[in-house]
């Protein structure tokens, strides 16, 4: 995972090593921006989600890759997030992450395993349409 994402990753308790990753079931990696209308609509779906399915157990964690154009729109975004973030200043690794995953939109979410590949790469379809019932899918996906 650090050939993705780098040694650490931003919380809100500041930065975390990105081996915590491998506590999760589910690691998604999620391509937003807060000037995308449909991204704002659906963040807020994407914290109810995290929070139903994280409410027994952490199972669920979120890597947050902004497409913001400013570190003040980034920081203000992100400051409604529970979830983990690449650092904005590192533009190079957002950029990279970008191509990787080749998200040519936003909202993207993506479903990766402990590799770092992707298992699903439609991931706001099954978190909009399907809620938490997506988590049998995504087993699936992963064993695949």
């Amino acid at each position: 995972m650090e050939e993705l994402f780098g040694a650490s990753l931003l919380s809100k308790d500041g930065p975390v090593p990105v081996s915590t990753l491998s506590q999760s079931k589910y690691v998604l990696v999620y391509f937003s921006a807060s000037w995308c209308k449909p991204c704002q609509a659906f963040t807020p779906m994407l914290d109810m989600f995290y929070d139903s399915i994280n409410s027994f157990e952490k199972d669920v964690e979120v890597v947050y890759v902004s497409r913001d154009h400013t570190t003040e729109e980034f920081e203000e975004y992100y400051g409604k997030m529970p979830w983990l973030a690449v650092s904005y200043e590192d533009c190079d690794r957002r950029n990279m992450l970008k191509e990787t995953f080749a998200a040519k939109s936003v909202p993207s979410l993506y479903l990766i395993n402990t590799e770092g590949v992707v298992k699903k790469s439609d991931c706001v379809l099954d978190v909009k349409n399907k809620g938490p019932l997506c988590i049998n899918e995504w087993n699936l996906a992963l064993v695949s």
